[in-house]
């Protein structure tokens, strides 16, 4: 029968486990009711669906469980969105005999993130029977004891709670007992036997009595014990105490043998009935016995274990007083002592979620991470504040009790800070109080908000001409503060042109490095300095970018020999030029004018005899070219003097050219041999016109300068508003001398009678005229020089000038260039 009724009760506890009994909502917390021992697997209740949410985004949600005890005993169904159980649950193990037995946890939904309480009562089943400690025990009991008297016997305990506790004893049927139960503080029964019938001890020493604990689970469990009742002879006066009950208070923190309190009985019997010893009660638990002493002789109550508040708030036991007496009598009184809390557990920081990467650009209030604080301690001691230091761009928003929200407080910025470590202080209410630190690291995600950045706007590089194609000529670096994809960049040629050519014609860069390479080779003559803008991008989404304007300035090379203007030799490579033979010293033979195309240094040209047929008569102007005469002629002098002269630059290396002068020396008006055809005329007309030739081309010079002049004045007033001078205008082929202009040069001196008209810059399509009037010539005819290339003739200019005498008359034009001789 017994068998029956317990496979009864399983079935029926099994079915009651495998259901949800009670759920609710209050808020943002769900409370669901089950009961211990359920199977593993079994559904609590569909959380997802108790949420709101749609069990699609459960997964996707990364939805989880946070329990506050160290044990996980739920899990759940990210499929069905159902809380199930993941292991047994004993709810004395749990809970002990509490009356309520709550579960508290924490649900985490990650994306976005969110907190939501949940509890589970743990309900209980009938799973333990009430058991004895001990299953025999002897009651020594005088024969003289009066009808009526109370005999305390071990007690029962039955771990589980509510109507499954222990309920009720019962006593087999006897003469001489009969049972009752006495309930103490806190709900506990305790059995004592009351004398219903005088003992004999003669008649009877020993009496057998079986002593049966009942529960009030369905089906019933019990438990019993064997009482063995002993009948000692007389000793008719049982200790008596002061008290029925002694109540006291112990610090938490009371150390061992600390006194709590002193019971005292006294005995109205003589001699060693009389005598008391003190003792704790026979169904005193072992959780007393362990923290506190009874002093047999004087009734000192002492702790010798260590007391907790958080444990076990107050003590509640019996004890009982004995005299030595045959047989022993006994007096009972019971103890209650309360545990004073005192603040000796620091509050304790629980990371509910951990703290997320935040982005640079993340917006006031955004959630980091969640934290629980809890203090074990009661009253003030358990109160929590939390707190952050100051200067951290976050701060603490309370959920509800004991919950909090990290957030951002302000903007944030990783180039400043990519991450914090953030002291999270937790302060109890105790005095003295106590707290707790914690410290959460927070990284800052970075976000392309920073450009590239050249160290400077615009660089200078320079090159020799005639580099070779292909050569690396700079490296040009940007730099870029944020981080990972978003400061890797790509260097690139922003598409431009260069004198109406595509930059990336001139030019390759290197996207990685930003080293730059030169696509050609280069000629000063032709190009001075060439302009590019070179862009940094980099890989952000979406990407930033900044330019650096880089100038090339071409150096130049001395890879151009001089070039002779004049004289120019007609007839093959010899010049031929004619001298009366009563030529003074300082007489100006010729003058010999040479240009080089290259710049600076490298056009700087001297001249030197470097052979003559007597190097004693003729000598040369190291810089002007002129060869005039040493010395005074005479009859015995050869009359044809030939002169090798050599023009040199000022490069390295030396670059130098030849030119050979036939210097044909006549005695008086003769008609000297000429290069030219001749032609008949009398000296009086050809020098009549001469002088006509030179007056009509001044005055022809004179009128074009004039009419420059005008029309340069003219263009000024009509672009005055944008300009504030019109003197100069660069054109684009880069030539830098703002007084090229206009140059007037005459020369009478000697024999050879020149006028020069320089003009314009020579990079524009200017215009160089010579005329040259000879003596020697039968005519005085106009040798006119070709219009100068625009490329080769710009530094020309330069190296003339150096060589022009001191009669020279300089006007300031723009656009014409004549040159007179």
């Amino acid at each position: 029968m017994r068998h029956k009724r317990r496979n009864d009760w399983k079935r029926a506890a099994f079915l009651l486990l495998g259901f949800v009994l009670l759920w609710n909502t209050v808020g943002a917390q769900i409370h669901y009711t089950i009961a211990e021992e359920v199977k593993e697997g079994s559904i609590v209740g569909n959380i997802a669906k108790d949420l709101g949410f749609d069990v699609s985004r459960v997964a996707k949600s990364k939805l989880r469980i946070a329990s506050e005890s160290s044990r996980q005993y739920f899990d759940v169904d990210t499929e069905k969105g159902e809380l199930i159980v993941n292991g047994r649950i004993d709810r004395e193990t749990l809970c002990g005999q509490a009356v309520n037995c709550l579960v508290p946890l924490q649900i985490i939904i990650e994306e976005p993130l969110q907190l939501h309480r949940v509890e589970i009562e743990i309900q209980d089943i009938n799973d333990n029977a009430p058991n004895f400690h001990t299953k025999e025990s002897v009651l020594k009991i005088a024969e003289s004891a009066a009808l009526g008297s109370r005999f305390p016997i071990e007690s029962a305990e039955d771990p589980d709670s509510g109507k499954n506790s222990l309920k009720s004893y019962s006593l087999n049927s006897n003469e001489h007992f009969r049972l009752n139960v006495k309930a103490l503080d806190g709900g506990r029964k305790v059995p004592e036997l009351i004398l219903d019938k005088p003992l004999d001890r003669e008649k009877q020493l020993i009496h057998k009595l079986i002593l049966t604990a009942l529960d009030g689970g369905d089906p019933v469990r019990s438990g019993s014990t064997l009482l063995k009742i002993v009948v000692e002879d007389n000793n008719d006066n049982e200790p008596h105490f002061e008290l029925q009950i002694y109540k006291a208070s112990v610090q938490e923190s009371a150390g061992i043998g600390s006194n709590v309190v002193t019971i005292k009985a006294t005995d109205m019997d003589e001699g060693i009935n009389g005598e008391i010893q003190y003792y704790f009660a026979a169904h005193t638990p072992d959780y007393v016995r362990k923290v506190f002493n009874v002093n047999p002789d004087s009734g000192e109550i002492t702790v010798i274990g260590k007391l907790d508040h958080e444990g076990i708030n107050s003590y509640t036991f019996d004890i009982c007083a004995q005299d030595k007496g045959y047989p022993k009598l006994e007096g009972h009184s019971s103890v209650h002592i309360r545990v004073i809390d005192e603040n000796d557990n620091p509050p304790e920081i629980i990371l509910t979620s951990l703290p997320n990467p935040v982005p640079e650009n993340a917006t006031v209030g955004t959630v980091v991470a969640l934290i629980n604080v809890m203090d074990l301690d009661s009253g003030e001691n358990g109160k929590v504040s939390l707190k952050i230091p100051k200067g951290f761009p976050f701060k603490l928003k309370s959920s509800f009790e004991n919950h909090y929200s990290l957030i951002t407080d302000s903007s944030l910025d990783r180039e400043l800070n990519s991450e914090y470590n953030i002291e999270i202080v937790a302060t109890d209410s105790g005095s003295p109080p106590l707290k707790t630190v914690k410290t959460i690291n927070v990284t800052i995600l970075d976000v392309n908000d920073n450009a590239p950045a050249f160290s400077q706007t615009s660089y200078n590089v320079y090159i020799k001409e005639n580099n070779v194609a292909g050569s690396s000529l700079f490296s040009i670096t940007a730099l870029d503060s944020d981080v990972n994809n978003n400061a890797i960049l790509t260097y690139s040629v922003v598409d431009s042109k260069v004198n109406d050519i595509p930059a990336s014609s001139y030019f390759y860069i290197n996207s990685e490095n930003g080293t730059i390479y030169s696509m050609s080779s280069f000629d000063y003559e032709k190009v001075k300095r060439l302009t590019l803008i070179v862009q940094a991008k980099d890989h952000g989404s979406p990407s930033l970018s900044s330019n650096a304007t880089l100038h090339v300035f071409i150096l130049d090379q001395n890879d151009n020999a001089p070039s002779v203007i004049y004289p120019s030799a007609v007839m093959g490579s010899v010049s031929h030029q004619r001298m009366p033979r009563s030529a003074k010293p300082g007489h100006l033979v010729t003058k010999v004018t040479a240009v080089d195309a290259d710049s600076g240094h490298n056009a700087w040209i001297s001249y030197r005899l470097a052979e003559a047929t007597d190097a004693s008569l003729f000598s040369v102007n190291l810089h002007t070219g002129e060869v005039r005469t040493k010395r005074s002629l005479s009859e015995q002098e050869d009359s044809s003097q030939r002169l090798l002269i050599e023009i040199q630059d000022n490069g390295e290396p030396v670059q130098s050219t030849t030119v050979t002068v036939d210097v044909l020396i006549e005695d008086g008006f003769h008609e000297p041999i000429s290069d030219y055809p001749k032609k008949s005329t009398d000296p009086n007309k050809k020098s009549g016109k001469i002088t006509l030739y030179l007056i009509i081309s001044l005055a022809s010079v004179s009128l074009l300068c004039l009419m420059t002049f005008f029309m340069l004045l003219a263009k000024c007033a009509r672009s005055s508003r944008g300009s504030s001078s019109c003197c100069i205008r660069r054109s684009d082929s880069g030539y830098k001398n703002p007084n090229r202009n206009l140059q007037i040069q005459l020369n009478t001196d000697g024999p050879i009678k020149y006028v020069e008209v320089l003009g314009g810059d020579m990079m524009s399509q200017s215009q160089s005229f010579g005329s040259y009037l000879s003596p020697m010539s039968e005519f005085s005819d106009f040798t006119l020089v070709k219009p100068s290339s625009t490329t080769d003739f710009t530094d020309t200019l330069n190296v003339l000038d150096a060589s022009l005498p001191d009669s020279t008359w300089k006007f300031e034009s723009q656009q014409t260039n004549f040159g007179l001789r």
